[in-house]
């Protein structure tokens, strides 16, 4: 077998293969026996060994000789991957048979990119924000929790007036000078005030309302509103107050918290807990956008051809990663992109490609640099790593299971590993920032 290997453009290797004939003729047997098995002859059950002259005289020898050439242009195709030992990103492709006898064909085969980095990387020095929590940040936390679970309780007094975050369930019917206008009517509805549902100034004007009390008012729809027929427009609302709910919140005792999150704490036990999980959402945040900031001074210094083939695949899975957000979310794909009038392969173009080809890039720099640089992660280190992981979690059942997981030579150990290497390599190009308090002026 004679290979001429040419690489081209978006990572493509070309290669020429000729195989003699004496070769390809080791196949005839081969496609013999696969019609043998397969062919569909009146007179014979398929799966049954069909005699050889049957075959010959149901589809020819010009038939035969076909499927000779294609289980040699298979075997050739294996061996010659082999031989220069190329590892394919997909199937490779036959791009022309240049002659059946002898066997000669052209492939081309899309591989891995070759990354090439400029020794000009280790003059990359970056800077690492630092990240800090505010007690309004927990308050705020606080806050979104107490809402969550905030339960509502029918006021059967007739005198209680509607406040901002109670619930009231109310019919109410748009008009634009006198007439009624259309999509403005609602029944039952129900409305936490205060929770900017409806357009400003309509939970507003229920505020001081009481059951069964019926009231008209003016609003304005703003100028950007969403829907266009409606941007602008000056609207009377009569509004119907048909059950008032008063807001009951949660009390933040030991029990409740434990019920969150497995820990039974105090209600300063469960602010720390609650500043600790920001400030990791912050770093985790902050390491993200820490790497894209390498990537970017990276991608300055360094070269690699990534062919299509490789970017349809991780164009495929950050779909699938998005499709997966969004349906934790309660909404289909099939909705969200009609809302947005683009077909799939709109969407994929427009907003998936570019995070594809941004992330794909990453991957295979920062792979590149870790061989450049050889980071290695200590078992100590990664102890650590481990420990952290656990210290999330209080069950013994659940830290038995993950002891067993993060053994060394198992698949989560090895992928954390790797997740710390790359850790590693990016946090050497980051220091700490060295900015200082401005000095207090003197009065």
């Amino acid at each position: 077998m004679k290979i001429e290997k040419k690489s081209l453009e978006k990572s493509i290797v070309e290669l020429i293969v000729e195989e003699s004939v004496e070769n390809v003729a080791k196949h005839r047997k081969k496609a013999l026996a696969y019609m043998q098995e397969n062919a569909d002859i009146q007179g014979f059950r398929k799966g049954t060994k069909i005699p050889e002259n049957v075959i010959i005289r149901k589809y020819g020898e010009e038939h035969i000789a076909r499927m000779t050439i294609e289980f040699a242009i298979e075997d050739v195709y294996r061996k010659a991957l082999s031989t220069e030992k190329i590892l394919p990103v997909a199937q490779g492709e036959i791009k022309e048979v240049i002659s059946e006898s002898p066997l000669k064909i052209k492939i081309h085969i899309e591989v891995f990119p070759q990354v090439e980095i400029d020794a000009k990387y280790k003059k990359i020095a970056l800077t690492k924000k630092k990240v800090s929590v505010t007690a309004a940040e927990v308050k705020a936390a606080l806050e979104e929790i107490e809402k969550k679970f905030t339960k509502f309780e029918e006021e059967t007094s007739k005198t209680a007036k509607a406040k901002m975050g109670d619930q009231v369930t109310i019919d109410t019917d748009g008009f634009e000078k006198g007439k009624a206008l259309e999509a403005t009517s609602m029944r039952d509805y129900p409305i936490v005030l205060g929770s900017n549902m409806l357009v400003p100034g309509f939970e507003e004007s229920i505020e001081g309302m009481k059951t069964g009390e019926e009231k008209e008012f003016p609003v304005e729809f703003p100028k950007d509103y969403h829907n266009p027929d409606f941007a602008g427009k000056k609207t009377t609302f009569k509004v119907t107050v048909k059950k008032l709910e008063k807001a009951v919140k949660p009390e933040f005792t030991p029990e409740f918290i434990e019920q969150l999150r497995g820990k039974k704490l105090d209600l300063d036990g469960f602010k720390a807990l609650i500043k600790s999980e920001i400030a990791d959402t912050k770093e985790s945040n902050a390491r993200m956008d820490e790497e894209n900031e390498l990537i970017d001074a990276l991608l300055k210094v360094s070269t690699l051809d990534i062919g299509d083939k490789l970017l349809a695949k991780k164009i495929d899975q950050v779909f699938g990663e998005i499709k997966e957000n969004i349906s934790q979310d309660g909404v289909k794909m099939g909705d969200y992109l009609e809302s947005l009038k683009l077909t799939e392969d709109d969407y994929k173009a427009q907003h998936v490609a570019p995070v594809a080809l941004k992330r794909l890039q990453g991957e295979l720099i920062l792979h590149k640099l870790s061989e450049l640089e050889k980071i290695e992660v200590t078992d100590k280190e990664l102890e650590k790593e481990i420990e952290q992981i656990l210290s999330r979690f209080e069950s013994e059942d659940v830290l038995k299971r993950l002891k067993e997981l993060y053994i060394p030579g198992t698949k989560y150990y090895e992928e954390l590993k790797q997740k710390a290497s790359y850790r590693k390599l990016i946090d050497s190009f980051f220091k700490a920032s060295t900015a200082k308090k401005a000095p207090a002026k003197k009065k």
